[in-house]
């Protein structure tokens, strides 16, 4: 225990400067993103812009253009939210019920039927990339390694549209990544996507407080209109 924890430090206090910065800014962006804040797309950006030069530096070319697709949801959900932000402010003139409906209003949730159909899907999708990665490349863990990075693709683009359960998805698919790290004796990383788990849970908490506060919002709003109506 005491190794390993003398390892997790010995690799932050070494980490060169552009991947230190890339795991600040990846730890600040899932911060910000449980907290509902349009500001953890910027972040984002600029810890997939890093992480893509860190994996094509390493000759970690899957990883580095994975990246790319992260890169783009990160501009797109930036664009998303704030296009939505807009819309309330549009909406309302009331200052603080409209800080208060630019958080909440866009939160949704899947049914379980459209959940169960998606997973089937995505099982099926990352059974044959692990077979392809199984058979016509030296990868471990294929099957594993193919279902996290499916099902975060996925999952990455629910957060764009704040449906809520992306943080169930993402707190499975780190438990998945910690057994694979540790595994592989990365430790360190290992270490970080325990945090990842932590701040996923905590997300899915504060994303369904919102989701419920919105929910109140849109009864209130309703009543007084059938109020003023009658």
């Amino acid at each position: 225990m005491v190794t390993a924890s003398n390892e997790i430090v010995t690799y932050f206090t070494t980490l060169p400067l552009l991947e230190l910065i890339a795991v600040a800014a990846s730890l600040l962006y899932v911060v910000l993103a449980a907290k509902g804040n349009i500001w953890c797309w910027p972040a984002a950006i600029l810890s997939t812009v890093l992480y893509t030069v860190v994996f094509y530096d390493v000759y970690l070319w899957m990883d580095s253009i994975l990246q790319l697709y992260y890169l783009l949801m990160a501009v797109y959900g930036w664009l998303c939210w704030r296009k939505n932000v807009a819309a309330s402010h549009l909406k309302t003139t009331d200052a603080l019920a409209d800080s208060v409906n630019s958080k909440a209003l866009l939160y949704s949730q899947w049914t379980l039927q459209r959940h169960t159909i998606m997973i089937v899907g995505l099982t099926l999708v990352s059974l044959l990339l692990g077979w392809l990665m199984a058979n016509y490349t030296p990868a471990h863990f294929p099957y594993l390694d193919s279902a996290t990075t499916v099902f975060a693709i996925f999952a990455t683009y629910l957060m764009t549209q704040k449906v809520i359960e992306n943080w169930l998805y993402f707190i499975v698919i780190d438990f998945v990544s910690i057994y694979l790290y540790i595994e592989k004796s990365l430790v360190p990383t290992a270490a970080l996507f325990s945090a990842y788990v932590i701040l996923a849970a905590y997300g899915y908490w504060q994303w369904r407080k919102l989701y419920k506060l919105q929910f109140r919002q849109q009864y209130d709003d309703l009543y007084i209109n059938s109020s003023v109506t009658g």
